[in-house]
């Protein structure tokens, strides 16, 4: 593993954690050469879907993307870091499970409105807001309205 800093390629392994599912492993590291020490994330590499975009393009999965949408939604909330990677973790999950090779990212979109949802609500309108791409305000307080009543459906259980 290279150095960030320096660029040494000889460094050792200080401490490993793995996370609550077992599915990443951190590697605390300390450079051979700078002495510096910086992490590194060990996952299973494991083949997504192809997405089938909305105009018919596929294109790979990049959870690289599905992760800055969701802080992009998550922006000055209390979701942290961690919340976030443990869900698109069960996101990958849950598509990986389908054993499909293609998928629509429509469906995708609803997983992550539905994960959303009960994770923050502020965070699954602002998600709504860019994904279902509201024409008006009146979409857009539709979409609220839903937000609000099935809160008040759970409320009264």
């Amino acid at each position: 593993m290279k150095c960030p800093y320096c660029g040494h390629l000889e460094n050792k392994v200080v401490d490993s954690r793995l996370n609550k599912e077992s599915t990443t492993t951190r590697r605390r590291r300390k450079c051979e050469g700078c002495e510096r020490r910086f992490t590194t994330y060990e996952r299973l590499e494991l083949t997504m879907p192809m997405l089938i975009k909305k105009d018919g393009r596929r294109e790979a999965w990049d959870r690289d993307k599905v992760v800055a949408g969701l802080r992009k939604a998550c922006e000055k909330r209390s979701v942290s870091m961690v919340e976030i990677e443990e869900f698109v973790d069960n996101l990958e999950r849950q598509l990986q499970d389908m054993g499909e090779r293609e998928i629509p990212v429509k469906l995708v979109g609803a997983r992550v409105m539905d994960g959303l949802r009960n994770l923050d609500d502020v965070a699954y309108v602002r998600f709504a807001s860019v994904y279902r791409q509201f024409k008006d305000l009146n979409e857009f307080m539709e979409e609220l309205k839903d937000l609000l009543g099935a809160e008040g459906d759970a409320t009264t259980e």
